[in-house]
């Protein structure tokens, strides 16, 4: 990433992290920072994955960011030794990387505000054409970005950020720091039916959504309201883009729930569950705390607290379904060898 502001010697660069010279020169300038794939003269980047070993012998950056106890450098590199490259990478992206906008409370002429409860507008900041409906509160420092719709009683805590064009529905009780990306849906009806009269006949959906501290909802996400009491996201959970979380689901506290994943009602998880993309759970299913789900793992019966990684459709243990894979492919060679023998029987008994 090229950016005009960052203009600076390696030395300064050791100063910031800090870093230890281990090749080249620390007057050599970096104006930039890239993978070691993209990287171009002038740019700094970083290698802390031997699958990238190649990628680091070929890469066309000026500096990279690499383990104390690395020994051999790139010809025509310089070499910064450092505790934890991701790490250190990552320092200097935040110092010299694009940077947020700076908070400024105020509303802007074009947003409608109703007569909001316990909210100071003089300590928040509601951008163009955002909507917020009559008995909401919004804490002090929270942002709410262009377009977004806040509905009617829904309450934000302090530092919240909305971005553009996210939605709160009525009613939805959202913690302190909760970050909501574009798109992003909370408090969506949940979708509940009756087949009656040869028709599917719609299930007032009349509780509420609850984000605690700390929860990020990635863009394009939903969390729909529950048909009674809430649904419930716990504190530091994170879920990326793409989600879909039902009624009256209950997400224990630090859970990170990956893209593409699909939350079916009523189901239940504890805390520090991991779920990876495109994951599927049905629904009045438990997963237990500390319990891990690979890619495209489909969830139908409990999963008990503790115990392990899960993969497949239905899930099982991580080993076991790893030892069926195995042996489905090895089920086509199996096939071959009783047809072999099956014809040897034939020949012998004719």
């Amino acid at each position: 990433m090229r950016q005009g502001a960052m203009n600076i010697p390696v030395s300064e660069l050791m100063a910031l992290l800090p870093a230890q010279l281990l090749s080249g020169c620390s007057s050599t300038r970096i104006s930039g920072f890239a993978s070691l794939k993209e990287a171009v003269p002038g740019d700094l980047s970083f290698f802390s994955d031997m699958r990238y070993r190649r990628l680091l012998d070929q890469t066309q950056a000026t500096a990279v960011l690499i383990p104390m106890d690395w020994t051999a450098f790139p010809a025509n590199v310089v070499c910064l030794g450092v505790q934890n490259p991701s790490v250190a990478f990552e320092t200097v992206t935040e110092r010299f990387g694009l940077q947020p906008a700076t908070f400024t409370p105020g509303v802007h002429a074009s947003a409608i505000v109703g007569n909001c409860v316990n909210t100071n507008l003089d300590k928040v900041k509601i951008g163009p054409h955002a909507v917020i409906e009559d008995g909401v509160h919004i804490g002090d420092g929270s942002e709410v970005g262009a377009g977004c719709f806040i509905g009617r009683g829904a309450s934000l805590g302090a530092d919240c950020r909305l971005y553009a064009n996210s939605t709160v529905h009525e009613g939805s009780q959202l913690g302190d720091r909760v970050v909501l990306h574009s798109s992003s849906v909370i408090g969506a009806d949940g979708f509940g039916y009756v087949f009656k009269d040869g028709r599917h006949r719609k299930v007032r959906q009349s509780g509420i959504v609850q984000l605690d501290n700390d929860v990020e909802v990635g863009a394009s996400s939903t969390v729909d309201r529950a048909r009674f009491g809430r649904t419930w996201i716990g504190e530091g959970t994170k879920i990326d883009n793409q989600v879909q979380i039902a009624h009256n689901v209950v997400v224990g506290k630090h859970c990170v729930i990956v893209a593409g994943c699909g939350i079916a009602g009523s189901s239940r998880m504890g805390d520090y569950v991991i779920i990876a993309a495109q994951c599927g759970v049905a629904g009045h299913v438990s997963i237990g705390s500390q319990c891990t789900l690979a890619a495209r793992t489909v969830v139908t019966k409990d999963i008990p607290a503790g115990s392990g990684a899960y993969m497949g459709f239905p899930a099982a243990p991580v080993m076991d379904e790893r030892r069926r894979i195995v042996a489905s492919r090895q089920l086509p060679a199996l096939m071959e060898r009783v047809r072999n023998l099956e014809q040897t029987q034939k020949s012998v008994t004719q």
